[in-house]
C-alpha cells in the first residue's frame, strides 16, 4: 500500500492511501476547472499531482517521520508528475501542464530558470509496473480559450493561473478533510444566490416604502429599476456610471443577483480601492441581505478583524490560531480560496492575485470564472499598470465566463478608439442617460481658487465652522493642521495614523457634522472615494479630474443644501511627482470645460492622461514580456508576480500600540510559532516606514525588529494622539522622513 499522507500516533491501517487521495484531488479539479472549459486539465492535474510519493523513498520518508525519525522535508515528489505529463502529452499542453504540477506546492516555476532544468533531472523511481498512468489520465488536444494573437501569452499564463488555482484548492480541501475534518466541517455549505436576492429584495422594498417622496430619492428609484432591466443581457463588460449619491452601491448589488441568478453565475465579487470602503460597502451588504449567521458576505481585505457572533472581536490564541466562535473561522477559511457567495475585497487583493505564482493567492483564481465582478471607483485602476489590467478584465470575460461591471462616477476612457487600440470593446451602459443623471444629481458648485499659499488656506479654512481640505501629502497635511490647531476643533487624517486610528478620528468626524458642532478636517486623498462624510464647504488641491470629482461627493452628500460649495486651489509648492501629471492632465481638460464634474471633462482627462502616459501604461513592459515568452512557453511566472504591484512593497509595517488590543497582539508575537496569521490581524495597527527609516528608529532604540517582516514601535512618544507617527526628537522630526 502506498500511502498520501499520514496521521500521528495512528496505525498505517488508518493512513490515507495515495490512489484515493489522487482520486479524490481529480475529481474536485476537475469540478472546478469545469467552471472554464478545461475540466479534463483538472482531473489530469489531480491524478498527476501526487504520483511521487509512490517511490520508495518517499514511502520510507513518510513512515520515518511518523516515528518521529524522518528529516524535515521528504523527497521532490512534484517533478515525477510535471515529467511524465511533459513527456506524454503533446508539447504544449504537456509543458503548460508541467508548470501546474511542478510548483504545486512551492509556486509557479520559471521556465527557463526553474521548470526546463526541473524535466531532466533524475527523479525517484516511482511508477510500478502494474500502475498504468496513461489509462488513467483523459486525453487533452486543445486549450479552451478564444485566440487572440497579440495577447496569447499572457493569456497562456491565466490559463496555467487557472488550472493551478483548480489543483490547489482541491489538494488542500482533500488534505484538510483527511488530516483536520474538524477544520473542514466549518466550510458548509452557503446560501444559494436565489435566497439572497429575496432578502435584497426585501430590503429594496421596505427602504423604498419609507423613502420621502423626493426628486432624489426618485433617481435612486429609477438607477435601481434600470439596473434591474439590463441585468437578463447576455454576460459580458457593463459600465454603471452614477454620482455620487445616486445608490449605486445597492443598485449595483442588484444588478449583479439577478444577472447571475439569470445567467447562472456563480457569486459577486466586489473590487473596491481602499479599505475603507470595504468596511463601508460589506457592512451595506451584511445589512441588505439580513447576513447575521449565515456568513454569506465575505471581506477580505488586511484590515478585516473577525467577529463572534456577538459582534465583539475574536482574539488570537497564544498558539496564534483564532478562536472556533461565530465569523472568525468561518470567514479565515473563505477567504483562503473565496468561495463564499458575495466576495467584498481590495483591487490589489482581487488583481495581483490574477498575477500571481505563489500557491496561497492563486488557490481563489478558479472561483473568480463565472462570477459577476464589480470595480467600484473603476477610475482607481493604476495608470502604470493598465494595459495589463485591461487585459485581464478582457479575458474574465471572454475566457472565463464573468460579467464585469466598471462602476464610477467619473467612467475612465477605457474604450478601444483611435489611438488606443487596446482599449476594452464598449461597455453596455446601465445607467439611464448618464449624462442627464451628472445633471439631475449635482449638489455642489465648483469654484477655482487660483493659487493659495498656507496662511491664506488656513484663514479661509478657519472662517468656515464646518470644512474638508483635501491636499496631496502628508507634509503638507500636517503643516496645515498645525496652523489651524490653535483653535481648538481641527481634526487631522492622513497615512501616517495606523488605520484603527483613522477609524476612530473619522467616527469622531461624522458624529460632530451630526451635531452640528465645528468641525475643520485637513486630510490627504485617503478621505475620498466613498468614505461617508458629508460637510458643506470643501477645499481641494490640484490634482487629477477623477480626484477633483471624489472630494466633490464629500460635500453636501447628503443633498441637505441647495449647493455646497467646493473650491479647487493650487498649492503654493509644486506637486510631487506622482500627482505631477495628473493635475497637468486635468488642467488640459479643464481649459476646454472649466466644469470638473461634466461628463465630457472626464472623459478629456482620461484621454490626456492615458496619452500623456503612452508606453507607461504598462510601466513593467508585462505584456512584451508575456508575449515574448510565448513561442517557446518559457514564461516568467515569479517575476511577473513580483512586478505586477499595485502597491510597491518598499516599506516594512511598523506596529503601534495604540489600544489594547494592539499591546495584546504585540505581547503575543513572541510566543505564536505562527506569525504570519497574527501579522494579518495586526495590521490596523500598523504604518508603513522605509527600511533606512526604520534601520535608524532601531539603532535608536525607538523600535525593535519583532519578526522578519514586522517590527514594534517602544517609544510611544513618537506616536502622536492627534498626527499619528512623528516625533519632538529632531532626529525623527518631519514625517516626510519617516513614512513611506
Amino acid at each position: 500500500m502506498k500511502y498520501a499522507h499520514t496521521l500521528a500516533n495512528r496505525p498505517e491501517s488508518d493512513w490515507e492511501p495515495l490512489s484515493r487521495h489522487l482520486e479524490e484531488v481529480a475529481d474536485l479539479a476537475a469540478h472546478f476547472a469545469s467552471a472554464f472549459g478545461a475540466g479534463e486539465w483538472g482531473l489530469a492535474a489531480g491524478l498527476l499531482h501526487d504520483v511521487g510519493k509512490q517511490s520508495t523513498a518517499f514511502q520510507a520518508y513518510l513512515r520515518a517521520s511518523t516515528a518521529g525519525k524522518g528529516p524535515g522535508r521528504g523527497p521532490d515528489h512534484s517533478t515525477a508528475g510535471a515529467q511524465w505529463a511533459h513527456g506524454h502529452y503533446r508539447k504544449g499542453v504537456g509543458r503548460l501542464l508541467a508548470y501546474v504540477l511542478a510548483g504545486h506546492h512551492a509556486g509557479l516555476p520559471d521556465g527557463i530558470e526553474s521548470l526546463s532544468p526541473r524535466l531532466k533531472r533524475a527523479v525517484e523511481p516511482w511508477q510500478s509496473p502494474d500502475d498504468d498512468i496513461a489509462a488513467r489520465v483523459p486525453d487533452i488536444t486543445d486549450l479552451p480559450l478564444a485566440g487572440r494573437p497579440p495577447s496569447l501569452g499572457f493569456q497562456f499564463m491565466l490559463f496555467v493561473r487557472m488550472v493551478f488555482s483548480c489543483l490547489v484548492d482541491a489538494d488542500s480541501l482533500c488534505t484538510e478533510a483527511f488530516t483536520t475534518p474538524d477544520r473542514a466541517a466549518w466550510r458548509r455549505g452557503y446560501l444559494p444566490l436565489s435566497e439572497l436576492k429575496v432578502r435584497l429584495d426585501r430590503h429594496l422594498d421596505h427602504l423604498a416604502a419609507h423613502a420621502p417622496a423626493t426628486p432624489v430619492n426618485s433617481l435612486r428609484a429609477g438607477i435601481l429599476a434600470a439596473c434591474r432591466d439590463a441585468a437578463p443581457n447576455a454576460p459580458g463588460l457593463f459600465s454603471l456610471t452614477v454620482p455620487t449619491g445616486g445608490g449605486k452601491t445597492l443598485s449595483s448589488l442588484a444588478f449583479a443577483l439577478d444577472h447571475a441568478q439569470a445567467h447562472g453565475l456563480r457569486r459577486v465579487i466586489y473590487a473596491i480601492p481602499y479599505t475603507s470602503i470595504i468596511e463601508q460597502t460589506a457592512r451595506v451588504f451584511r445589512e441588505a441581505l439580513n447576513d447575521t449567521d449565515d456568513h454569506a458576505v465575505l471581506e477580505h481585505h488586511s484590515n478585516f478583524v473577525p467577529l463572534r457572533a456577538d459582534g465583539t472581536p475574536v482574539p488570537p490564541g497564544r498558539d496564534g490560531q483564532d478562536d472556533d466562535a461565530g465569523e472568525g473561522r468561518r470567514s479565515i477559511l473563505a477567504a483562503e480560496n473565496w468561495d463564499a457567495p458575495v466576495v467584498v475585497t481590495t483591487n490589489v487583493q482581487f488583481l495581483e492575485s490574477l498575477f500571481a505564482a505563489r500557491r496561497s493567492p492563486c488557490r481563489k483564481l478558479h472561483n473568480i470564472a463565472r462570477s459577476v465582478v464589480i470595480l467600484d471607483e473603476a477610475q482607481m485602476l493604476p495608470p502604470e499598470h493598465l494595459l495589463p489590467c485591461l487585459e485581464v478584465l478582457r479575458a474574465l470575460v471572454l475566457d472565463y465566463g464573468c460579467s464585469v461591471v466598471l462602476c464610477t462616477a467619473t467612467q475612465p476612457a477605457l474604450g478601444k478608439r483611435e489611438g488606443f487600440d487596446r482599449g476594452l470593446e464598449s461597455p453596455h451602459e446601465i445607467a439611464p442617460n448618464p449624462e442627464q443623471l451628472a445633471t439631475a444629481l449635482r449638489r455642489v458648485e465648483v469654484t477655482d481658487a487660483g493659487t493659495l499659499d498656507d496662511a491664506q488656506l488656513a484663514a479661509r479654512l478657519a472662517g468656515q465652522p464646518q470644512v474638508l481640505c483635501v491636499v496631496n501629502t502628508r507634509p503638507h497635511a500636517r503643516a496645515l493642521y498645525e496652523l489651524l490647531a490653535p483653535q481648538g476643533d481641527a481634526v487631522h487624517l492622513s497615512a501616517a495614523m495606523c488605520p484603527a486610528h483613522r477609524t476612530e478620528v473619522l467616527r469622531g468626524v461624522r458624529q460632530r457634522l451630526l451635531q452640528g458642532q465645528p468641525c475643520r478636517v485637513v486630510a490627504t486623498q485617503l478621505v475620498e472615494a466613498g468614505v461617508d462624510i458629508d460637510f458643506p464647504v470643501v477645499y481641494r488641491a490640484m490634482a487629477g479630474v477623477d480626484s477633483l470629482a471624489q472630494a466633490a461627493g464629500r460635500c453636501n452628500r447628503e443633498g441637505k443644501l441647495e449647493r455646497g460649495q467646493v473650491y479647487l486651489f493650487t498649492p503654493q509648492d509644486s506637486p510631487p511627482p506622482f500627482v505631477r501629471q495628473a493635475a497637468q492632465a486635468a488642467r488640459t481638460a479643464l481649459r476646454r470645460n472649466p466644469d470638473p464634474l461634466a461628463l465630457d471633462t472626464v472623459e478629456a482627462y482620461f484621454r490626456e492622461l492615458y496619452w500623456q502616459k503612452g508606453d507607461n501604461l504598462d510601466s513593467k513592459k508585462l505584456l512584451p514580456l508575456m508575449r515574448d515568452s510565448a513561442p517557446r512557453l518559457d514564461f516568467p511566472f515569479p517575476e511577473v508576480a513580483h512586478l505586477f504591484r499595485l502597491i510597491p512593497d518598499d516599506t516594512i509595517p511598523l506596529l503601534i500600540p495604540y489600544d489594547d488590543d494592539a499591546r495584546a497582539l504585540i505581547a503575543d508575537l513572541p510566543y505564536t510559532p505562527a506569525p504570519a496569521r497574527l501579522l494579518r490581524r495586526a495590521q490596523r495597527y500598523t504604518v508603513g516606514v522605509y527600511p533606512r527609516v526604520l534601520a535608524a528608529l532601531v539603532q535608536a532604540g525607538a523600535a525593535h525588529l519583532a519578526t522578519e517582516e514586522c517590527a514594534v514601535l517602544i517609544n510611544k512618544d513618537l506616536y502622536d494622539d492627534r498626527l499619528g507617527l512623528c516625533a519632538d526628537n529632531p532626529t525623527f522630526r518631519t514625517p516626510e522622513s519617516l513614512l513611506g
